[in-house]
């Protein structure tokens, strides 16, 4: 989808102005609603495995006739549990709720298993309650299990799905899925938005570790087996009777192809290149009876997905014969043409059958409610809809299954993260990593060796599992919120341990004996849509640190063996040519034991597990866009080959992101956000929420466009310094001949103490202009504050080799909110320069 993404949209914003009768002044372009230059007859024409029956058919039938119009307009509108209640559901009857990323119970994102049961029971019995005379359709709840039941404390982690096609494993596939949808069923919910079957091809794009490879066969090899691990056999049993949940494919169509990686972008293909590479996942999704596929955010050749008909009618639902529903992504209807998230007739109009409007819902109610009654919107296509929603509720068997604490699995939480889901986790980490690089015997290591354990990343269960992990981007999250798991570092130690030799910790990579070899694992942080984004296929300056760690090791006659954890290939030739061996190990969960399986010998000298692994997309040479291919599609070794030095030129500049340090509250690559006490030591921030400044300062996350899409620095006390800073110093003077300013979009939480500074630095001398404008702007409102750099040179600052173009200097208490940080022309206020 997202799938049950938390994005909040700019078009929220519009939700006040609809009026009292939105949507009928809101009629969408007629454009909009045609065949759109689609061609269906070139389509593949799959088979729907479930018959019509009609039982279902006059089961349907009679609820419809009895349902009022209000009562249906609430089954196509899908609220989230953080903006609705039990006591809406029974007044409303909607068909559907959701979870958002970060959504749950209590308002508590670690709440226990307990609880999640405890509201999946009080929704449903305020959906079927008819104490007020309705037909009390039973609702469903969906939620965002994309890598194992991700969103509860305990839960098994499997690999997220890049990492799975590397596994080239479809049966493998299935038990995962069936794992997932056991632990699913324990909490009460009955539908996960999976699986995704993207077609990533430009892997600067956030979510593309959502999708199992770039090749479209190798995904449509993988998606029957998924949905039937999730939904089992279609028709064999009505889905809640045995051990299973809906699963929801998506998302339709051509996320992955957008222009530059973009989220949410636009996919600027041909209609062939979308239907056979972006469509063909859909054919087996669909002769496996997927119950619901969702469509996309994005558009194709700049028509949103949400409300083209050509695709979702015409194509989908009438020459691929999907008989399931059509949800949208959050809030995506807003960003139809024509439409708000208040009010959008073109999204039903075009086949969306369930509007994903987790806080939007009350308006888009109310306007959908009278576009149906003033006859915009003809009651057959809401019945229509309604009627799919009802099939699907039929053939899960919902009327017939009770509660959701009364069902086969319920309450069952010893499922979460028990040893037979972990050992298929175990399974999976072990046959999805990657051998790039092997000189020597280096692997798998030998029984008693004295092994290193360095990095950054090998003792960290969240960085390990990437995004869409217990929170909405995996960030956040302490190791007290992962029983059971294992690190690599504990997965390697006990290995080692256990082939008689010693395992040692030392993230710099320091050691006092000197160990016969070392791992050092490195990679990237976790992140999920929109914060993923990059502009070009590089880590960070911050997250390269490890690699000097391996070079100093190797000057000192250690072997090293690196073990990389990302969602993604990138360019990381200097770390390929100084390692004896490279791993990639994508994002492996919760069971990072798996890993130590394939790199540590038993006392038999052997290991557990042989290499196996193959890349499932090309890995580039240089991180510059289109790069030329490095290691192709498939490629992976299983011991030892000759090695050629790769040339270490990155391709791209490495401020990749020229004239943009903060994008979104993250920083660009070659970037880094740090916070600290004037003249003091700084702490850069890579995840929320954090301290800096001896705990004087707390950093969160907060939402601006897009959800945590900005940082909020409280000051409690004394003076603190928010600054971004790079390595490699930039060259700003021609920027300053003319009007280009520095750009901050900056919230104000809170009264200004003192007088703001905003300052540069190049080497040792920081220039620091008074910003009074700052304590001025209103106060809980987003506003773009700008600096002229002129300013800056009038002042004596050297502008060409600043290492921290912008250090923002406060005194608290205040508070304040960053999104952006950027050089630009225009804002809301200027600052002065002094005379």
């Amino acid at each position: 989808m997202m799938r049950a993404r938390m994005v909040l949209l700019a078009g929220i914003a519009s939700l006040a102005g609809a009026g009292a009768n939105p949507a009928i002044a809101q009629q969408a372009p007629a454009d909009t609603l045609g065949v759109e230059t689609v061609h269906p007859a070139e389509w593949p024409s799959p088979r729907w495995p479930y018959p019509r029956d009609a039982a279902v058919e006059a089961k349907v039938a009679d609820m419809l006739k009895r349902m009022t119009v209000a009562e249906k307009v609430a089954q196509v509108i899908q609220p989230d549990i953080a903006h609705v209640t039990p006591a809406d559901m029974r007044k409303y009857h909607f068909g559907s709720i959701l979870n958002g990323g970060n959504s749950a119970p209590n308002n508590d994102e670690f709440a226990p298993a307990a609880e999640w049961l405890k509201l999946a029971d009080a929704f449903y019995d305020a959906s079927v309650d008819r104490t007020d005379g309705g037909v009390g359709v039973p609702m469903i709840w969906g939620t965002d299990a994309v890598h194992g039941h991700s969103n509860i404390v305990g839960a098994t982690l499997f690999p997220h799905n890049i990492g799975l096609g590397a596994t080239r494993d479809p049966a493998l596939i299935r038990r995962i899925g069936a794992a997932t949808a056991e632990e699913i069923r324990a909490t009460g919910m009955e539908w996960t938005f999976a699986p995704t079957v993207t077609v990533p091809q430009d892997y600067r794009w956030g979510r593309a570790y959502e999708g199992y490879s770039s090749d479209p066969t190798l995904v449509s090899g993988y998606v029957g087996a998924m949905i039937r691990g999730l939904q089992g056999a279609p028709g064999a049993e009505p889905i809640l009777k045995g051990p299973h949940v809906i699963a929801s494919t998506k998302h339709f169509l051509a996320d992955g192809g957008t222009k530059n990686g973009v989220d949410q972008g636009d996919a600027q293909i041909d209609e062939t290149t979308l239907r056979t590479i972006h469509g063909a996942p859909y054919v087996p999704a669909i002769e496996n009876g997927v119950e619901t596929v969702m469509a996309s955010f994005s558009s194709w050749n700049g028509r949103k997905l949400t409300g083209h008909k050509g695709l979702l009618t015409d194509v989908l639902k009438e020459r691929m014969n999907f008989g399931g529903l059509i949800v949208s992504d959050w809030n995506a209807h807003g960003q139809v043409a024509g439409c708000t998230n208040a009010s959008c007739p073109t999204a039903l109009l075009a086949g969306i059958d369930l509007y994903m409007a987790p806080d939007s819902w009350k308006p888009l109610y109310d306007s959908l409610l009278a576009q149906v009654k003033a006859g915009q919107v003809p009651m057959s296509r809401l019945d229509d809809a309604v009627s799919r929603i009802l099939r699907v509720k039929a053939r899960m068997g919902l009327f017939e299954a009770g509660r959701p604490s009364s069902r086969p699995l319920a309450a069952q939480f010893d499922l979460l993260g028990s040893p037979a889901h972990r050992a298929i986790a175990r399974e999976a980490v072990a046959k999805s990593l990657v051998l790039l690089k092997q000189q020597g015997s280096v692997l798998p290591i030998r029984p008693g060796a004295k092994v290193l354990v360095a990095g950054d990343g090998m003792d960290d269960v969240a960085r390990q599992s990437g995004g869409w992990t217990l929170t909405w981007q995996g960030t956040g999250v302490d190791a007290s919120r992962f029983p059971g798991a294992t690190t690599i570092w504990k997965g390697l130690d006990e290995a080692v341990t256990a082939a008689g030799g010693t395992a040692t910790l030392s993230p710099d990579g320091s050691f006092a004996a000197k160990p016969d070899v070392a791992i050092v694992v490195f990679g990237e942080t976790p992140y999920a849509e929109f914060q993923g984004d990059l502009k070009a296929l590089q880590l960070a300056p911050e997250l390269r640190a490890p690699w000097a760690t391996m070079a100093a090791l190797k000057a000192k006659g250690v072997p090293v063996v690196a073990v990389m954890l990302t969602g993604r290939p990138l360019y990381v030739n200097p770390a390929l040519n100084t390692a004896d061996a490279f791993v990639v190990a994508w994002l492996p969960g919760s069971e990072g034991g798996g890993i130590a399986d394939v790199l540590v010998a038993g006392k038999d000298g052997k290991a557990k597990r042989g290499f196996s692994g193959r890349l499932p997309t090309a890995w580039p040479v240089s991180a510059a866009p289109g790069a030329a291919t490095l290691f192709p599609l498939g490629y992976g070794l299983t011991g030892a080959t000759t090695w050629t030095r790769l040339p270490e030129v990155a391709g791209v500049p490495d401020a990749a992101t020229e004239g943009v340090y903060l994008d979104r509250g993250t920083p660009s690559a070659a970037w880094s956000l740090e916070v600290g006490a004037p003249g003091g030591s700084a702490t850069r921030i890579t995840t929320v929420p954090a301290s800096a400044a001896e705990g004087h300062v707390t950093v969160t996350a907060t939402d601006h466009v897009v959800q945590e899409g900005a940082r909020r620095f409280a000051v409690a006390q004394g003076k603190a310094t928010i600054a971004l800073a790079t390595q490699v110093p930039v060259d700003v003077t021609r920027q300053s001949n003319g009007d280009v300013t520095l750009v901050m979009t900056v919230r104000r939480d809170a009264a200004v103490s003192g007088t703001p500074t905003i300052g540069v630095r190049a080497g040792a001398t920081v220039t620091e202009l008074p910003v009074p404008e700052l304590a001025a702007l209103p106060q809980g409102q987003w506003k773009t504050l700008s600096v002229p750099l002129k300013c800056f040179a009038k002042a004596g600052a050297d502008l060409s080799k600043l290492d921290v173009p912008f250090a923002l200097t406060l005194t608290g208490p205040t508070t304040i909110s960053l999104s952006r940080v950027a050089l630009g022309m225009v804002a809301d206020q200027t600052v002065r320069c002094a005379k």
